[in-house]
């Protein structure tokens, strides 16, 4: 009985781990600019992968890979907001201004406006 229970969580933890990972690749595709798509890429990133590490120690049970599962949720918590921080501070550096009003929206078939 148990053992079902634990088996639905893990794969509702997989599958939403997934989305996370999915609607992140969107977020990267979709975003206008640099800080945005970052944001979009390490939170979904960082949830998607803690939710199918999550799910995978929960079907490994109480054994060496799930240890070596913690290990690489550990790692993946310490760097990847780190790494996330460092590139926007770098950017932030190297003139990287964040958008701060709408992009202009541009009918299909038209020239591009001039701002």
């Amino acid at each position: 009985m148990i053992d079902g229970i634990v088996e639905y969580l893990a794969f509702g933890m997989l599958g939403v781990g997934a989305v996370f990972a999915v609607i992140g690749g969107i977020g990267v595709l979709k975003f206008p600019d640099f800080y945005t798509r970052l944001h979009a890429a390490s939170v979904t990133d960082t949830m998607g992968a803690w939710l199918i590490l999550g799910g995978l120690m929960c079907l490994a049970g109480w054994t060496l890979v799930s240890a070596k599962l913690a290990m690489i949720l550990f790692f993946l918590f310490m760097t990847g907001p780190t790494a996330t921080h460092a590139l926007a501070k770098t950017a932030w550096y190297a003139g990287v201004k964040p958008l701060t009003t709408d992009p202009p929206e541009e009918s299909e078939g038209a020239p591009p406006s001039k701002p």
